[in-house]
């Protein structure tokens, strides 16, 4: 039984940790941000960031979250956003 609880507590914590680590929603918010400000880009730059800004929310939605994490960091290269 104790094995049980302290297994059943280890994944709990381990999952909580794992969906917490995740940063799309935060990159997204930064892109918006940034785009809000008009940036100094080119009309083909700012189609191809917000091309990869909208990827990168239905990879997060699909919950691919390396991919949508590696799709918002070209964006934010783009916007030259800190990571």
């Amino acid at each position: 039984m104790r094995r049980s609880l302290l297994f059943a507590g280890l994944c709990a914590m381990l999952l909580s940790t794992s969906a917490l680590a995740r940063h799309c929603p935060a990159d997204m918010k930064k892109i918006d941000e940034a785009l809000a400000k008009n940036p100094m880009l080119s009309a083909e730059q700012m189609m191809e960031v917000k091309k990869l800004r909208a990827e990168g929310e239905e990879l997060h939605k699909a919950g691919k979250h390396p991919e949508s994490e590696a799709t918002l960091a070209k964006a934010m290269k783009m916007l030259n956003i800190g990571m």
